[in-house]
């Protein structure tokens, strides 16, 4: 037997081993419980994986190993997200086809994963751009456009104009695009949407019902963002329309005729500290405005639109902007008190949600304050300030209600009661926001409402490389369905697909596959839009239970079976895409009873990021600096030719692009690849990013060998048969010991892999190897007692450490002439009697401070535990002419005595 790590000398052959005898070949035992282990579905990109991708691909290969060995059934498969702008956008670059690249990529992505012994069923791996794949896809679009959630309407969306295709909303960040960092237009064009908004109030709802970090649930909520309130409707009025001899801001004329607009609040009761009103500038009721103002009124309004119309959502919204807007010229009707109130247009009200206008009182929201102050409007506050809020801006009641502009900060709270409100001054926030939404109902203007801020998902790119929308078109426009027999629409081999400036799809140039014979044998054309990458990645969990199912997209009994995903793994950027779009196709489907589950993934855990280190240098005076950058990126060698203070490292997520990336192939062929599973597990907690360091490389690679080491020593006193003859074996010497830190062990290994603790997982690995590394010198002729427990701990510590370095696992097995895989072994159990130490340490305190230690036998009661503290000579010294009050006992942990 080998006594140190050498991986070069052997992980090689136990990875061909697993390959020739199918080890990861999912078992479907019906017998067994389940267990469905999944990482994110990966996009191949050329530059292959860097060892950032290993973080979360290594503790998955981990947990699903272990329940493997724990007897579950394991579903744990890995294909390819093929589809899409970044697969296509590369092909472009490199002047080739997107598919015969996308499978050389998706064969080195094999080719790592492989490398680093990861334990996926590539019997079942397939690409989203496989037509068997996408067939599926295709049906399921029919599914939504039947079920009326999939439709086609003229849109103004998100327009890249480096990527010549519409965008998501979210797919634009800051403004620009999420691929390419390109300031995103806006473009009226007709698009595919899926209707998401019919599932808002479940996706928020089922939340509830998964285990996942709590962040990723609250960007979804937000995401989606549910408001409650009330909508009313407000009369729009003119100066012309003002009667003769009544004050300017009081309306007494009442006519049907004139322009009405609704707008939704979650603050009714704020209604009478409305001062002006606001309309998103692609209000339909600007037009209408605009015929009744005069020509300078109208110039300055279309100028703003235009403005408007190039920013993206996102900058419009942004708090830190300068407000920026055009009085119309119009007024609206506050139904609270009959006073008129101007209209402006501003881009930071937004026509997609709610009504697209709103009632501003900035009195009490910041936005609306912050807009007041800019064009010289009224402030009327309605709630009297509470003491916190007078203290903390220096000043009294009378004050702030005298002059709320005086002071930057608005009472936004609902603490307090009203004023200024009519007769619901002295309310409540609570009796005045129901009384204010009785009247306003009762006056028949209004009522209670639910808003989302959650859009309809827009689906069609006008791009070559995704899943073919099956509609076709007849001669008057009218969309039909293609049929299930015609299935798939296949994207045809072209050799020019690059987008076309008029936004218009590549295949619309291509005659054989746009013209095509409708249901009733007239000529019609195809769709030519293609799906965005989203949707392929929406149900590809699925697949994998059925893979190869050339009639259904899956059998539902197996669906059944391995549905929901138990343990879902990869990034937390995908909050508000990806998984949010696979719950929704999710709930259709469970719906339209094809699968049992509401929610396709159980658990999710989101790893770290692995940073390397990138040298920055300050720009010159000519040089301006990306998007979110803090200095001119240089390459390893250009920071060598510079003096070393002209230069700052920083700590940066790997990738291509920053020259900083460390290859699973460099990583491996240095140091191995079981080395390499060690330290992304033990470097830091699952969801920690972390420095990539060769030190800490070199240390998994020490420990290894010390693994190999201690087997090496055990290896002459290994008796294969020890289960049979160890419970009968008297205790002696030190196998006692040796046994109580082999079932702490299995106790702690078993803990920590579920619970995804692997740093501690490991960090118990290494402990338990230098605990019976120093008891083995203590007994260097050991009892038999002492060679059972020995062969127990080996045994124990080669399966328990077997997920995380599986190919040392392996060669030390079989080195001890032990037949087949440890993967196929059973995972060792702990007894608590055994892992139960005999002594404790028990922390004495005096008044909550540490004064003494107790040594006390496990399980000593209370009373004992109490007795001795007070006895202790230490305590008792900070006790003294004292009167002890109170005695409090945490069992097994600490005695805090109360005196004074």
């Amino acid at each position: 037997m080998r006594d140190r790590y050498e991986p070069s000398a052997f992980e090689q052959t136990w990875r061909n081993r697993w390959l020739e005898h199918d080890l990861f070949v999912t078992r479907e035992d019906p017998t067994r419980e389940k267990f469905y282990g999944l990482d994110f579905f990966p996009y191949p990109s050329g530059a292959g994986l860097s060892v950032g991708h290993c973080r979360n691909y290594i503790p998955t290969d981990v947990i699903c190993r272990a329940k493997y060995m724990q007897g579950y059934n394991v579903l744990h498969p890995m294909g390819f997200d093929a589809f899409g702008l970044p697969a296509e956008n590369e092909a472009i670059k490199r002047k080739s086809h997107p598919g015969p690249m996308i499978d050389q990529y998706a064969a080195t992505y094999q080719r790592q994963m492989e490398l680093i012994g990861i334990s996926y069923d590539w019997s079942r791996s397939f690409k989203s751009s496989d037509p068997e794949y996408y067939k599926w896809t295709q049906w399921i679009f029919k599914l939504l456009y039947e079920r009326g959630l999939a439709y086609r309407s003229n849109a103004e969306v998100n327009w890249c104009p480096k990527d010549k295709t519409a965008l998501a909303n979210e797919e634009v960040v800051g403004g620009l695009c999420e691929r390419c960092g390109t300031l995103v237009e806006k473009r009226a064009i007709p698009q595919w949407f899926f209707k998401i908004t019919d599932y808002a109030q479940r996706l928020i709802d089922d939340l509830d019902n998964v285990d996942w970090p709590e962040g990723i649930k609250n960007q979804q909520r937000n995401w989606i963002g549910r408001s409650e309130g009330v909508e009313f409707t407000m009369r729009v009025v003119f100066d012309s329309e003002l009667k003769e001899g009544h004050p300017d801001d009081l309306v007494v004329v009442a006519d049907q005729s004139d322009p009405r607009f609704k707008v939704f609040t979650t603050r009714i009761d704020t209604i009478f500290g409305m001062t002006f009103c606001v309309l998103a500038p692609e209000h339909p009721l600007v037009a209408t405005i605009k015929k009744r103002v005069d020509d300078d009124r109208v110039a300055e309004i279309e100028a703003y639109q235009a403005k408007a119309k190039t920013l993206s959502e996102m900058d419009r919204q942004a708090d830190n902007r300068e407000k920026t807007g055009v009085n119309t010229g119009a007024f609206a009707v506050n139904p609270a008190n009959g006073k008129r109130v101007p209209i402006f247009i501003a881009d930071y009200v937004m026509m997609g949600y709610g009504t697209g206008a709103i009632m501003a009182v900035p009195a009490h929201d910041q936005r609306d304050f912050d807009f007041a102050v800019q064009f010289g409007l009224d402030v009327v506050p309605i709630y009297r300030p509470d003491a916190l809020f007078l203290k903390a801006n220096n000043t009294d009641e009378a004050t702030y209600l005298s002059d709320p502009k005086a002071f930057p900060e608005v009472f936004t709270t609902k603490d307090g009661t009203l004023v200024n409100s009519g007769e619901y001054s002295g309310m409540s926030f609570e009796e005045g926001s129901a009384k204010m939404t009785e009247w306003i109902v009762a006056l028949g203007i209004g009522e209670q409402k639910v808003n989302y801020k959650l859009r309809d998902w827009l689906i069609s790119r006008q791009r070559y490389w995704g899943c073919p929308i099956p509609v076709v078109y007849d001669k008057d426009g009218n969309a039909e369905l293609v049929t299930d027999d015609l299935l798939p629409v296949e994207l045809p081999e072209v050799d020019n697909y690059e987008p076309s400036d008029d936004g218009s799809s590549p295949l619309s140039r291509i005659p054989e596959f746009l013209n095509v014979t409708t249901q009733d044998g007239t000529l019609g054309r195809r769709e030519t839009d293609t799906l965005g990458g989203f949707a392929c990645s929406s149900w590809y969990f699925l697949r994998f239970a059925d893979p190869h199912n050339e009639s259904q997209p899956w059998n539902q009994e197996k669906a059944d079976y391995w549905m929901p995903v138990d343990c879902y793994v990869g990034g937390a950027e995908h909050a508000v895409m990806h998984l949010l779009y696979a719950r929704f196709w999710t709930k259709v489907l469970f719906d339209a009873g094809l699968v049992k589950v509401k929610e396709p993934f159980q658990r999710l855990m989101n790893q770290g990021q692995v940073l390397g280190q990138t040298p920055y240098r300050q720009p010159k005076d000519d040089e301006v600096l990306g998007v979110g950058e803090e200095g001119i990126l240089l390459s390893f060698e250009e920071a060598a030719q510079l003096p070393e203070d002209e230069v700052t490292w920083r700590w940066v997520r790997m990738s291509k692009s920053k020259g900083n990336v460390v290859t699973p192939d460099e990583a491996v062929a240095n140091y191995g690849a079981d080395a390499l599973r060690i330290y992304e597990l033990f470097v830091a907690p699952f969801e920690q990013s972390v420095n990539w360091n060769n030190e800490g490389m070199q240390g998994a690679s020490r420990f290894l060998s010390r693994v190999f080491r201690l087997a090496s020593e055990i290896a002459p006193k290994w008796n294969d048969a020890w289960k049979l003859s160890i419970e009968h074996e008297p205790a002696d010497g030190k196998s006692k010991e040796i046994r109580r830190a082999t079932h702490q062990f299995i106790r702690k290994a078993t803990e920590d892999i579920d619970r995804f603790a692997f740093n501690t997982y490991i960090s118990s690995a290494m402990t338990f190897v230098n605990t019976i590394t120093d008891i083995l010198k203590q007994v260097p002729n050991p009892t038999e007692s002492e060679r059972l427990a020995l062969s127990e701990a080996l045994e124990s510590l080669i399966k328990c450490l077997s997920p995380a370095a599986p190919h040392s696992a392996d060669e030390i097995w079989q080195s001890l002439e032990e037949p087949g895989f440890v993967y196929q072994l059973d995972w060792p159990k702990f007894n608590a009697d055994l892992a139960a130490e005999d002594t404790i340490t028990i922390a004495i305190q005096v008044n909550g401070k540490l004064r003494d230690t107790l040594q006390m036998a496990a399980g000593s009661s209370n009373e004992d535990v109490e007795a001795q503290a007070l006895a202790s000579e230490k305590a008792q010294s900070f006790i003294d002419g004292k009167i002890i009050r109170k005695v409090i006992v945490v069992p097994g942990k600490l005695v805090n005595i109360v005196a004074n």
